[in-house]
């Protein structure tokens, strides 16, 4: 399976770097890695060792047809099979103290709290399927407490810097690709995945397909709809996709990220990546009073409290909306 393939690559490069490279460094190679390999098909090579769990393939299959995504599934089966290299326990003999014993060597290597709940998390998730399924018969997470972080109060863009950035792009193609994820909130493999003839340039709306192959309907504003006119109208290829890439018939999220980094040195912005679009879109649509569901059903969101992690509201806000209704 190219996925688990994937999963064994990103556990080979990690111990291959484990003596070169500080840990906080390894998560950030990981995650450029394991971006770049998602526009690849990797097998892996006969012969070669790869450790195998039948609850885990049970877990990875329950997955694939729930719909998650490649990215989500191999993730999980990178974390999930460190761990179990680590403690060197198959998933039926895995206990609590195995997992708090991992955790701790995790932590002692650098891994931030934030980092070590993300990964409890996933252990969460696995252990509680299994026991739902009747695999095993003690979940080793129930007594696994949360990992307590310290929140930091994340950005958005202003309206100073969507003009920075608007004005720093380098082609109409750029432009109206920032705007449109900050106009309509989109994930940038849902962007990616557009096609010309997916965007009613006359309602200002498109359907993306999300995560589990769900279809929503996203929406834009004049502006937006005026530059990806432009851009259309200044193509001279035949390719179906939205967007498309330097020689390439449909830029990828890859392609995406590195334009936004390029855009962040030329522009002066700091911390230019996608999700901090849908942030200051949810944040927007919050501050002038629309409701938090509708803001989660644009967002793709099925649980309120995933959309409430995007919203970002200073004290001044929070100081208004008690002038106003208490």
């Amino acid at each position: 399976m190219a996925i688990e393939a994937k999963a064994v690559l990103l556990k080979t490069l990690e111990k291959s770097l484990s003596t070169q490279i500080t840990a906080a460094d390894m998560e950030k190679v990981l995650s450029t890695v394991a971006d770049k390999l998602s526009t690849f098909d990797v097998q892996q090579v006969e012969g070669e060792s790869n450790e195998k769990d039948d609850l885990l393939d049970a877990y990875v299959s329950a997955m694939q047809i729930q719909g998650r995504s490649p990215k989500t599934i191999e993730r999980y089966i990178y974390i999930i099979g460190r761990m179990m290299g680590q403690v060197k326990t198959p998933t039926r003999n895995i206990t609590v103290y195995h997992l708090r014993q991992y955790l701790a060597q995790e932590k002692a290597r650098g891994i931030s709290d934030r980092t070590l709940e993300s990964l409890r998390q996933v252990f969460s998730a696995y252990f509680n399927w299994l026991q739902r399924e009747g695999l095993i018969e003690g979940n080793p997470t129930a007594n696994l407490g949360a990992i307590k972080y310290q929140k930091k109060m994340k950005a958005i863009y202003s309206d100073v810097d969507m003009e920075k950035m608007k004005y720093s792009c380098k082609s109409i193609r750029d432009r109206a690709i920032i705007c449109f994820l900050r106009s309509t909130g989109c994930r940038i493999s849902e962007m990616t995945q557009l096609n010309r003839d997916d965007i009613d340039l006359v309602n200002l709306e498109c359907i993306v397909v999300g995560k589990g192959n769900k279809e929503r309907t996203v929406y834009f504003d004049s502006i937006t709809g005026m530059l990806v006119k432009e851009y259309l109208n200044s193509r001279t290829d035949l390719s179906p996709a939205l967007f498309i890439g330097k020689g390439t018939e449909r830029i990828m999220p890859g392609g995406v990220r590195y334009m936004l980094r390029n855009l962040a040195k030329t522009s002066s912005v700091e911390h230019v990546h996608p999700h901090k679009f849908r942030r200051t879109l949810a944040t927007n649509l919050i501050r002038h009073g629309m409701p938090i569901q509708e803001v989660a059903a644009i967002l793709g969101h099925d649980k309120l409290d995933t959309t409430m992690q995007y919203v970002v509201l200073d004290k001044s806000d929070v100081k208004n909306a008690y002038r106003k209704y208490a």
